[in-house]
């Protein structure tokens, strides 16, 4: 698709929405989910969003593509990057469970960042001053926010880390597997191979829900679904440029259900580092954008 098309195409106003509709339901599936792993294994916890993702990714997804959105020669790196995936959400459980909600969130933000630098260090690519300079000052940031040392908060903080690392590797499959796959069948893949993936936690800890704890896990799951579908859209709809920076509204919406919910007050230091991390993520993604822009051919008059 040339550039132009591609332009033509864009919504940005219609992305924007999608992105910040599904920080909306990504915060309060995030806020279920500590609400669950209090009471319930992680593992169980896990296997229930999932599944129940899939009801509103098939009648989202199937209708339009049909069994054909299946259809793939990259059945490896599908299921490489649902591993990374069980990974990352297992790690953002744990640190969900350990310490309080923003402090999870405002960490995973600096994903980012490790992108970056794994970027880096397995693709090879060349980086300046300005984004070696992001990088140390986001990274700066988390260290405020995680107060390195002893104790459930720190164990939390390390999870929450963890999963930003998880996800920095999705992000680089992503980037590679994007060439040759359509985002429904990134979606559906994604969905459908981590459902059977987290039922081999089951083993390690299961306890029958009570009724209205089941509801919370079922609602959970369907509004993860759709999240996932609006927040895909949001990018095939915008430039990453445009939409991306409202995803970091997930951090607000953190904030007050962590404080509405459990009363958790958000430190100095919670936000000190949180505006450092976001910063240096806006800052990269800026970057990303004006290196891109350079790069593209120029018309000719």
């Amino acid at each position: 698709m040339t550039v132009s098309a591609v332009a033509a195409r864009d919504n940005v106003p219609l992305g924007i929405l999608y992105m910040v509709l599904s920080t909306v339901l990504f915060g309060g599936v995030n806020a279920l989910v500590k609400w669950e792993v209090a009471l319930y294994p992680v593992g169980e916890v896990a296997f229930f969003r999932t599944l129940f993702a899939l009801i509103p990714i098939f009648i989202l997804v199937l209708p339009r593509q049909g069994l054909s959105v299946f259809v793939t020669d990259r059945f490896r790196d599908h299921f490489r990057r649902a591993v990374s995936q069980l990974g990352s959400m297992t790690c953002i459980f744990f640190a969900f469970k350990l310490m309080p909600l923003a402090g999870a969130t405002a960490i995973s933000f600096s994903a980012p960042l490790i992108t970056t630098l794994l970027s880096i260090l397995l693709l090879k690519e060349m980086v300046g001053i300005h984004r070696w300079s992001a990088l140390i000052v986001g990274f700066l940031g988390v260290l405020l926010v995680t107060h390195p040392g002893a104790g459930p908060f720190q164990w939390g903080a390390a999870f929450a880390l963890a999963n930003a690392i998880l996800i920095s590797t999705v992000a680089i499959a992503i980037r590679h597997m994007s060439a040759t796959e359509s985002s429904d069948t990134l979606i559906v893949y994604q969905i459908v191979l981590l459902v059977p993936l987290t039922a081999l936690l089951l083993p390690f800890g299961f306890a029958a829900p009570a009724p209205a704890d089941f509801a919370l896990l079922v609602i959970a799951g369907i509004c993860n679904g759709v999240a996932q579908f609006w927040w895909t859209k949001s990018l095939h709809l915008a430039p990453a440029s445009a939409v991306t920076p409202f995803n970091y509204l997930s951090l607000i919406w953190a904030m007050i259900a962590g404080y509405l919910v459990w009363g958790e007050l958000p430190t100095s230091d919670l936000v000190g580092g949180s505006i450092i991390v976001v910063g240096s993520g806006l800052y990269l993604l800026w970057r990303e954008t004006v290196r891109r822009a350079l790069r593209r051919p120029q018309p000719v008059p």
